[in-house]
């Protein structure tokens, strides 16, 4: 089968790798029907993730079809249509047994294209597919089921839960890449009074208008200003992090209130500085994490019930073997608008 392997920092390739099979009695198999490419994987490539190791098949975002199943699995057969969770749970350890699923200690967490062969490949094996797989309904597509691996539950979790977004809250998402934008539209479902998207690009600041952001913040205006404006020189009850780099995690800091929030969820290859000199006297909370992924099934449903529309985020479309040209319209979003690209078996 093919897939795209890390090669080492900046390196990547297409290539014929061995099919997976069956090592653990709770594993499956899985034909993968249409996948995705995160900006972690773009973190991965340039080396900001080194727990990742030469050869390693990148990705952790599937739908996909069950071809085989361990004789441990007892809620999957072949033929089942599935979404593999971007997050492994062995569901037995102390941290499984509270839904804390990213810190699994049983051999789970965040291990799809990272520590075990990922899901950018004609076939994966799933480790813990009967806690790391959700069935899907006939009547969600399988590009809107991608968009619950990771960006949703990713956003919703580590960016709107954590932040404590309320109703009349003013909330500043910094990055409307597609984490950003998952951020807005969900923050939406707890009616802030006021959105406001901060971005260079202006392609993304505008689709964060679509996606609900009140206001938008571009590469000319001040950010601090413009949102001391808005508030009444209080700053925002909630400030989310959406890039990961140093200048977009400070300049949180600085647009938050008193009292506010600031939810970081970018993956941050480099140390930032926590100037608690100015923070100390103020009051504010800073949350960090890595999603758990126990809100994929309460997203599911609304997705099923069309509470929640999953399609705008998808941009751009591939046959699953033109992985090196979606990889390309990804990186440079910038430029292409790309937000999620979305390859499918053909």
């Amino acid at each position: 089968m093919k897939a795209l392997v890390y090669e080492g920092p900046g390196r990547r390739e297409w290539k014929e790798v061995p099919v997976p099979e069956i090592t653990a009695p709770t594993d499956a198999i899985v034909r993968v029907d249409a996948v995705t490419i995160c900006g972690t994987d773009l973190h991965i490539l340039k080396g900001d993730v080194p727990a990742v190791e030469p050869g390693r098949i990148l990705g952790h975002e599937a739908v996909g079809t069950v071809t085989e199943v361990g004789p441990a699995v007892g809620g999957l057969t072949a033929g089942d249509r599935v979404l593999v969770s971007c997050i492994s749970a062995c569901g037995r350890c102390r941290y499984c047994r509270t839904a804390r699923y990213g810190q699994c200690l049983g051999g789970g967490g965040w291990i799809l294209g990272h520590r075990v062969d990922g899901t950018q490949a004609e076939y994966l094996r799933v480790p813990f597919a009967d806690t790391s797989t959700h069935h899907l309904p006939g009547g969600v597509s399988d590009e809107s089921a991608l968009m619950l691996a990771d960006i949703l539950p990713t956003s919703y979790e580590v960016g709107v839960l954590n932040g404590g977004v309320s109703p009349g809250d003013t909330v500043v998402v910094v990055g409307a890449g597609p984490i950003g934008l998952a951020a807005i539209g969900t923050a939406r479902l707890f009616s802030p009074s006021t959105v406001v998207a901060v971005d260079l690009a202006q392609s993304r600041l505008d689709a964060a208008k679509r996606f609900g952001a009140d206001v938008t913040i571009g590469a000319h205006a001040d950010p601090a200003a413009r949102v001391a404006e808005l508030t009444g020189g209080l700053g925002a009850d909630v400030a989310i992090e959406a890039v990961g780099v140093p200048e977009t995690f400070e300049l949180c800091t600085r647009l938050v209130r008193p009292g506010g929030r600031v939810a970081n969820v970018g993956v941050h290859g480099a140390p930032a500085t926590l100037h608690l000199e100015d923070l100390w006297i103020r009051d504010v909370t800073i949350t960090t994490g890595l999603v758990d992924t126990y809100s994929t099934p309460t997203l599911l449903k609304m997705v099923t019930a069309g509470r929640l529309d999953a399609a705008p985020f998808i941009t751009h479309r591939f046959g699953l073997h033109d992985m090196e040209k979606a990889y390309e319209t990804f990186s440079r979003a910038a430029e292409t608008g790309a937000l999620k690209v979305v390859l499918t078996r053909e």
